[in-house]
């Protein structure tokens, strides 16, 4: 009989904790028991899994016992409090949040990227940030072929970074505009509807906000190298929940474009949309609810003889948070 696991999930109710049950039942993982785990205001409530109405519980220090894989999307202030407890209490925390990423004696994994971390752990593994884990699965496939010296990025981040509310916000805002009415913002400081902002987390003296910081020292440290270079510029986007990045990558030789083409093909994890006889390429609607990073708009950088150009396009709940977290776990599962 195959093993079975005890899983929790902290966060269950919101956007990505939803993700998470969905995955978890979609990819037929083992699951024993699933225990349900949010804030009192949403404890009593119930949801399904494989056909079965499970009730929330209180996420408190006393959830874990017997639990096998703790996945945690509560929070960092809510992993920096509840995940030792966890892991005390003998479960794997694969935390989504950005509380433990930077920790050197936290593995932070994109099971297509660098897998043979995941065993490297003290009983907490790190989920990467949406983008990062979006533009290195595009990007490990050419990394491999030639070593990436330079990465210039800007990503079109949809509202569902920002949570449930913030597309609920997005879907409002839109009735409103149309309807000629006051705009209601709430989740965000600025219009999301038919607009676009920098992205809205804390900039430092260097000009560089924290969502863009996430993405220079998140990919050295997946990458184990900390001589590459990344300029990030992060915009927030009226797109409801999937990510975009135009992404321009320097190498240690030249690839060609029909190269890279041929061995994203191939890679776990990507689907190559290039089609410009059709101007058809990575769009936000046909990724979203599927799990792999469409690539397209492969061509040469016409700034640099060692250049390339690409275009990348990512299911921000599901490969940019729930799906990676439950690829973890089976990696887990299967070492």
């Amino acid at each position: 009989m195959s093993k079975t696991y005890n899983v929790a999930i902290a966060g269950a109710t919101g956007a990505v904790g939803q993700e998470m049950i969905r995955t978890l039942e979609k990819r037929a993982f083992p699951v024993a028991e699933l225990r349900l785990l949010a804030s009192s205001r949403s404890a009593g409530r119930f949801m399904t899994f494989r056909g079965e109405s499970i009730p929330v519980g209180v996420l408190d220090h006393d959830s874990f016992e017997g639990i096998d894989f703790a996945l945690f999307s509560a929070g960092g202030s809510r992993s920096l409090e509840y995940a030792p407890a966890a892991v005390r209490a003998g479960a794997i925390v694969i935390d989504n949040s950005s509380a433990y990423r930077m920790d050197p004696a936290v593995p932070l994994v994109v099971p297509e990227v660098n897998p043979e971390d995941v065993t490297d752990h003290d009983g907490i593994i790190a989920n990467p940030n949406c983008t990062t884990i979006i533009m290195l699965v595009a990007l490990q496939p050419l990394h491999q072929l030639s070593p990436i010296r330079r990465i210039i990025v800007s990503t079109y981040q949809s509202a569902s970074g920002a949570g449930a509310q913030a597309m609920e916000e997005l879907q409002n805002q839109t009735e409103e505009v149309l309807q000629n009415q006051a705009v209601t913002k709430s989740a965000f400081p600025h219009q999301i509807a038919f607009n676009l902002f920098s992205h809205n987390s804390t900039i430092d003296d260097s000009g560089y906000c924290e969502e863009e910081r996430k993405m220079v020292y998140e990919t050295r440290k997946i990458l184990h190298d900390d001589t590459i270079r990344v300029c990030p510029t992060t915009v927030r986007v009226p797109v409801l929940r999937a990510h975009s990045e135009a992404i321009v990558i320097e190498q240690d030789r030249k690839i060609s474009v029909e190269e890279a083409r041929a061995v994203l093909a191939k890679a776990p994890g990507v689907v190559v949309v290039d089609d410009p006889v059709a101007n058809h390429f990575p769009m936000p609607v046909e990724v979203t609810g599927t799990d792999d990073v469409a690539v397209g708009r492969i061509r040469d950088d016409l700034s640099h003889e060692n250049g390339l150009a690409l275009f990348a396009c990512g299911d921000q709940l599901l490969k940019g948070a729930a799906l990676n977290a439950v690829q973890i776990a089976e990696l887990l599962v299967a070492s």
